[in-house]
């Protein structure tokens, strides 16, 4: 009976760092190096988008364009998206390149990911807290 016990209670602890660790890092972490958007993802993203205060001339390239997807900027945001239903897998690499190197955690806001079934995905910076 006490193995038991102990046994459930390392369950709990263990379902509960799971949990924790998913709000405490999010399913898709930021970073960005120059030009380039990257990320960290532990889902499929399956569309983006964020606003930006017009630190960026324009976003092209990345996975996002390897893996088929449609990238939109405008002089406020930027839109990432799939007509096709693909995905950008489970990995990390760079999101999108902003044509710009004046883009900082600050100047860019506002992130939607959205995951299989549109399912929306929690994000973080590296280093960072959840939003």
């Amino acid at each position: 009976m006490i193995n038991r016990a102990i046994n459930l209670k390392n369950l709990v602890l263990i379902i509960s760092c799971v949990i924790y660790s998913g709000f405490l890092f999010g399913d898709v972490i930021l970073s960005i190096d120059g030009s380039n958007l990257n990320y960290e993802t532990s889902e499929d993203i399956y569309g983006f988008q964020f606003n930006h205060d017009g630190c960026a001339d324009g976003a092209s390239g990345g996975d996002a364009m390897a893996n088929g997807f449609t990238v939109s900027a405008s002089s406020s945001a930027v839109l990432g998206f799939s007509l096709t239903g693909s995905f950008i897998p489970v990995g990390s690499g760079t999101l999108v390149d902003l044509w710009s190197e004046q883009c900082t955690e600050s100047t860019l806001t506002e992130f939607v990911f959205s995951g299989a079934d549109g399912v929306l995905l929690d994000y973080a910076w590296a280093q960072g807290e959840p939003e």
